[in-house]
């Protein structure tokens, strides 16, 4: 479990570091921040999966060659793609969307599309890919770079 933590902490910090990097913008003062942009605010989804053993090059190909086309497709905002340097066999990526329920509808259109359906029956033809699925919801914060 402390491992874990650990792993999430530097995660956590590295992300922001490079989101902050990436958007290069100059930061708001809250004063100056109107209404509007507080309710446009969008919702951020940290997904982990772990995979079956030997299965990860499975799940980027799957991921680089459908899955990303089909989130896009379906409303949902692709942040980043990364793998745990100390976990083998994981993918943690970040996807946004402008609200939950935006995310709710997104995620049930994308699970009963008939191609995301026949890909994923293709892709499990050798076994299961991922073993296990853990899901985080972030909100910015009023001085996040990203929002």
């Amino acid at each position: 479990m402390r491992q874990r933590s650990r792993f999430l902490a530097i995660f956590a910090f590295a992300l922001c570091a490079a989101i902050a990097w990436l958007s290069a913008a100059p930061p708001v003062a809250p004063a100056q921040e109107s209404a509007a942009a507080k309710l446009s605010a969008r919702i951020f989804e940290m997904r982990t999966y772990h995979t079956a053993p030997g299965r990860l090059d499975a799940l980027h190909s799957r991921f680089r060659n459908h899955t990303n086309y089909l989130f896009v497709k379906h409303g949902m905002t692709l942040v980043g793609y990364w793998t745990p340097v100390d976990q083998p066999d994981t993918l943690v990526y970040i996807l946004a969307y402008p609200s939950r329920d935006a995310r709710e509808a997104s995620w049930k259109a994308f699970m009963n599309d008939p191609v995301w359906k026949q890909v994923y029956t293709e892709s499990h033809q050798d076994g299961a890919i991922v073993s296990k699925v853990e899901s985080v919801f972030l909100d910015p914060t009023d001085y996040s770079p990203i929002r």
